[in-house]
């Protein structure tokens, strides 16, 4: 507990030093984004006007409620939280009984009810996963090599500070936790009021509102928990699945319903399918996540903007001083058209590099469903063959790497799809605009036509070059239905002096080829960057893809756990097993009003120790020993008689 409490008080320390104005703890090492974001922008000012910065016993007097409520929070719904499995371990644990059972924030496998919930719940910890994403927090000075460490511990902080969000919604008992969570909610939105600005005037509405936001969900969340108060027992089959389970054991109509165009190109709803909160949760946390990073990476942009403007008037004064007839003006012209463009066009794509990533994250659910759905029907010719039995250890990390992964392939997709789509910008406008601008349209167009000509006439002896070989050197159909010739050589000797005479040529043509092989490869390997349910790899070395290697982990397990035909057969044997139990105690019940006073298990279990120890007393010194001394003698007692 000692341990718990230092980890909630870091985790709580590090939240109001980030939200309180004083800004982060000294980070080891510079980080363009903090070094952008932390900054003043030129002929800006930092802080907000008639606001002064909170002093440092506010903060402590802010950390120790904090602290103070997470440890309320766990240690009452612990209490309440009965073990499974209590293992009496001494006189004194008998006064707790089986409370203080562990506490499960959120069931990474098998959750499908209050998925939302759940997502909006990860949507409140978005700004400081961004801020762990910046490296902004760094608690200890420790080496280089040593990061790692400092980011799990940083990880491990944020997960204990909105513990209790997860804590209440997963608890069993809805109306302790219903009022715990409503309070914490609003408690940590009330100390949630950052004054620390870098964006400039709507800045905390730019950056902070999505949290807000989510808080203000949950208040309502445990407000609706706490009208309904009810407790319900979770069903071990959820509903859907049974429907999937059913829907299966029915036969197919003969003559299946035409699908609209969306729903064939697009979505198709399936009301027996639906996402766990693990995979809600995650898509949540990344629509915010990525928001926040286009938010971040525009005030990065604001600030070297303003500072090429500082650079662009520099030349201007320069080229005036010399008149524009010195030797270098042709260049700082040049150089001043290419700060313009890339300004222009890195603006631009901003708006096609994030819908790109918006795609991906409903792409990415659509592909889980119809990867699980292939699972639960036994086909896995879409994997790998080395996926086909994946190690179980691996598949368990899997299932915890895959939603941290997620997020952060889709924010480092963003940043190169951007980057990606900025470089086609320029070479778009260098191309084909600024040519019409400087009036050379019409070199523009004739260079742009040799091209088109040059390539048009490599592809059209590529494709001469089958037509002939399908014409002159393979036998005819065997069948008038068969699609295409067999691969049976005709006119061999004309066939050999055309491989010979087009080996030169070919040559040349594979350096043409091995390039566009690159240039394709870099292309999809960098608009594919964020897809993690996609390997950018060849074939053959996709396990050194470790992203996709935890996609396929996480739907193993998904796979394994949640698939509705086990569920239902688990289901079936649970509710068998239960039945049979109750029509025993329901007969032992009309056996022992009938025979006489009833006699609990607990007495008739140790009445058969007794008699077992009584048969074989050299068990006695198997058995744990107790401190009592009615115990020690009846110890010695069994002992004394083995003896005789």
């Amino acid at each position: 507990m000692c341990s718990l409490a230092v980890f909630q008080y870091q985790a709580a320390k590090w939240h109001l030093y980030q939200f309180s104005g004083h800004g982060a703890l000294p980070p080891l090492l510079p980080h363009p984004i903090r070094e952008y974001t932390q900054r003043p922008c030129r002929g800006k000012e930092r802080g907000v006007e008639g606001e002064e910065l909170r002093g440092p016993e506010e903060l402590e007097w802010r950390i120790e409620v904090e602290v103070s409520g997470e440890l309320f929070i766990i240690l009452v719904l612990s209490l309440l939280q009965r073990q499974e499995h209590c293992r009496q371990r001494d006189d004194t644990s008998h006064l707790l009984g089986n409370h203080f059972g562990m506490i499960i924030p959120l069931d990474f496998v098998g959750t499908f009810s209050n998925r939302w919930s759940y997502g909006v719940a990860f949507g409140a910890t978005a700004n400081k996963v961004m801020f762990l994403f910046s490296e902004g927090y760094q608690p200890l000075q420790v080496p280089q090599w040593a990061q790692a460490f400092v980011l799990l511990i940083g990880g491990i902080e944020v997960g204990l500070s909105h513990f209790p969000f997860f804590a209440c919604l997963s608890s069993e008992f809805r109306l302790v936790s219903s009022i715990l969570g409503f309070s914490y909610s609003l408690t940590w939105e009330a100390l949630s009021k950052p004054v620390l600005q870098f964006v400039g005037k709507y800045e905390t509405v730019m950056f902070y509102w999505p949290s807000l936001l989510c808080l203000a969900f949950l208040l309502g969340r445990f407000l609706l928990m706490f009208v309904k108060s009810l407790r319900e027992e979770k069903p071990f089959l959820e509903a859907h699945q049974a429907e999937h389970v059913k829907q299966l054991l029915r036969k197919r109509p003969r003559q299946e319903r035409k699908n609209s165009w969306f729903q064939t190109k697009i979505y198709e709803w399936d009301p027996c399918f639906q996402f766990p909160s693990r995979m809600i949760g995650t898509t949540v946390l990344a629509f915010i996540c990525l928001y926040l990073f286009i938010v971040i990476e525009f005030c990065i942009f604001v600030c070297v903007r303003d500072e090429l403007d500082v650079f662009e008037g520099e030349l201007e004064n320069y080229v005036a001083s010399v008149n524009q007839t010195g030797t270098l003006t042709p260049v700082l012209l040049q150089v001043k058209e290419l700060i313009s463009v890339i300004k222009g066009v890195w603006v631009v794509t901003i708006l096609p590099a994030s819908l790109t990533c918006v795609s991906y994250l409903f792409h990415i659910l659509a592909c889980y469903r119809k990867h699980i759905k292939r699972l639960w029907a036994g086909d896995k010719h879409f994997l790998p063959l080395k996926f086909h039995n994946p190690s179980s250890s691996e598949s368990v990390v899997a299932i915890a790497r895959y939603s941290g992964w997620q997020i952060a392939y889709i924010l480092w997709g963003y940043l190169i799809i951007h980057v990606m789509q900025s470089l086609c910008g320029l070479v778009i406008m260098y191309s084909l605009v600024l040519p019409v601008i400087h009036n050379q349209a019409l070199k523009m167009l004739r260079g742009l036509g040799i091209g088109t000509l040059t390539i048009s006439i490599v592809l059209g002896l590529m494709i001469l070059q089958v037509w002939i070989a399908a014409k002159f050197f393979l036998q005819p159909k065997m069948g008038t239905t068969d699609k295409q010739k067999p691969l049976a050589l005709n006119n061999r000797r004309a066939f050999h002096n055309f491989n010979y005479f087009l080996f030169f040529y070919n040559v040349l043509l594979g350096l043409g080829a091995c390039l566009s092989r690159l240039l394709i490869s870099c292309i999809l390997g960098t608009w594919l960057i964020a897809r993690i349910d996609r390997t950018i790899l060849q074939s053959g070395y996709e396990g050194a893809d470790m992203g996709f290697s935890a996609w396929i982990g996480m739907l193993y397990v998904d796979h394994y756990h949640t698939n509705p035909v086990l569920v239902s057969f688990c289901h079936i044997l649970i509710t068998g097993h239960r039945e049979r139990r109750l029509q025993q105690a329901i007969k032992c019940w009309y056996l022992n009003q009938s025979a006489g006073p009833c006699i609990s298990a607990r007495s008739r279990t140790r009445w058969l120790l007794l008699q077992t120890l009584i048969n074989n007393p050299r068990l006695v010194m198997l058995r744990k020993s107790r401190p009592d001394r009615g115990s020690q003698e009846f110890t010695q007692i069994l002992l004394t008689s083995s003896e005789i």
